[in-house]
């Protein structure tokens, strides 16, 4: 039976870092999709760029519709373990070992068959993690009902999933890499350097995952219980996901994800050609930019717990987003408008150093106070459905920002059009009117994106007031039961 636990309680530490520790697996994961995937098949592996990125695009797709899958699958699970924890002990070893098995695809086979053991493999990867994050995501509300307590969670885990992922890509440029160049090519084009690289991840993956579901397994007796037993059709499981997401303010939340992952995705895709063309770093110089993130990531872990306490989240979100994407074009504004002298590049770079170290700092903070908004849906749902649909809340959101995320690439790709930036253009070759046009495309697009965002977020309608009420009338109405 499930056992209650006071909405005052304060969960332990162990427990906090144990649930943190969880988003490592995936941001390992993410750091490797995102930054060497395309890189090690394409360049080391000779298979033709396009066939790469189909694969991925491909594998994206699928694990969208996996997505919403899982999330149901887990809410109404019923087993000795409770909902979640079934699923991350099976998630582990298959995670793990896919991992290791892409970063060391077989030698002498042709295009084609690479393409498939590629595309399979990814498909793989990303089914497994889901099976994991979901249902770990979908931990939080469980583990606490406190208002305040929930962003400390949230804090945890992507504080963890930022260092996780940044350490892994750190290690890549700093260590692996060195150690395998040679007199030829640099490590970046060795084929053992990406061997290496897939058993520590894959080692790293499996000891997060396991790690977290064992470090939380004492507080299954006090997680929620699934709905009772019926028998489930097609039509039965469309209708109660429709009543889960009809919430006016996941609708606030699932529109604002849907600017949001347009915005990152584009800002993602064009972070290499802002340090490298805009800016004219040099690889070590966007190194150190790389490191800062260990920093943003415990400012903005530090900052959400402390904006829930003063300022509640919605307003939290708002104020620190407002400064956020405000602030983190302001340094190619300054730029654009000429007050900022190219004679002087050790201040530049030190300006953008310290910027992108604050500014990520507070997209990490506004993300913390963004999840756990959507975990605050959970009681306002179960109020109107009668049951817990943590998994499918966190499913929505995740699916559509993975639908929508080749959005962003696609703006991207316009800012470059536009500013007329041609294809394999080395810095020094570029003029000084397309580097400014770069900038000045790049400004008001990535903007548009995040402004929407905020307006979206600004009709969510949920406070503390009303999340300890939706808690009052759920405990008079268990003690009814």
């Amino acid at each position: 039976m499930q056992k209650a636990v006071p909405q005052s309680e304060r969960l332990p530490l162990s427990t906090k870092l144990a649930y943190g520790f969880g988003s490592v697996a995936y941001g390992v994961k993410d750091g490797g999709f995102a930054y060497f995937l395309l890189l090690f098949y394409s360049q080391v592996i000779g298979v033709e760029a396009w066939l790469v990125t189909i694969a991925i695009g491909a594998a994206l797709v699928v694990d969208a519709i996996t997505d919403p899958i899982i999330g149901y699958w887990s809410d109404n699970l019923h087993s000795k373990w409770g909902r979640r924890h079934p699923f991350l002990y099976a998630s582990a070893v298959p995670v793990a070992a896919t991992y290791y098995l892409l970063w060391n695809p077989p030698v002498g086979w042709s295009d084609e068959a690479l393409f498939w053991y590629l595309l399979s493999l990814a498909i793989l990867i990303r089914t497994f993690i889901t099976f994991n994050e979901t249902p770990s995501s979908a931990l939080t509300p469980e583990l606490t009902a406190n208002y305040d307590e929930r962003s400390t969670l949230i804090s945890w885990r992507l504080f963890f999933a930022w260092t996780g992922g940044n350490a892994m890509s750190v290690m890549m440029f700093l260590a692996i890499f060195p150690a395998f160049a040679t007199a030829t090519a640099t490590g970046q084009f060795n084929r053992e350097a990406y061997a290496l690289y897939g058993i520590i991840a894959a080692g790293l993956i499996g000891i997060s995952i396991l790690g977290s579901a064992l470090g939380t397994h004492a507080r299954i007796p006090f997680l929620k219980s699934p709905p009772p037993k019926r028998h489930l059709t097609l039509g039965l499981i469309f209708k109660e996901v429709y009543e889960t997401l009809s919430n006016r303010s996941f609708v606030a939340l699932f529109v604002a994800n849907v600017f949001g992952a347009i915005g990152a995705g584009m800002s993602a895709a064009l972070s290499f050609y802002m340090a490298t063309y805009f800016w004219k770093f040099t690889p070590l110089e966007i190194g150190g930019l790389t490191l800062g993130v260990f920093v943003s990531a415990i400012i903005g872990a530090v900052m959400a717990p402390i904006v829930t306490r003063t300022m509640g989240k919605k307003k939290g979100a708002m104020v620190i987003g407002m400064i956020a994407f405000l602030g983190a074009p302001l340094p190619i504004v300054l730029k654009l408008i000429g007050l900022l002298d190219a004679s002087t590049p050790t201040f530049i770079y030190l300006l953008v150093l310290i910027a992108g170290i604050i500014d990520v700092g507070l997209i990490i903070c506004f993300q913390v106070l963004a999840a756990a908004m959507m975990a605050d849906l959970v009681e306002q749902s179960e109020l109107k459905t009668g049951r817990r649909s943590e998994g499918t809340f966190i499913a929505a959101a995740t699916f559509i920002r993975k639908m929508v995320s080749g959005l962003g690439v696609a703006a991207a790709t316009l800012v470059l059009a536009l500013a007329g930036l041609q294809a394999g253009a080395k810095p020094e070759d570029v003029s000084p009117d397309t580097v400014w046009w770069l900038g000045a495309y790049y400004v008001p697009i990535i903007l548009s994106f995040w402004m929407a965002m905020m307006a979206a977020i600004a009709f969510y309608k949920l406070d503390r007031a009303d999340h300890e009420e939706n808690l009052r009338q759920l405990a008079e109405r268990n003690a009814g039961a």
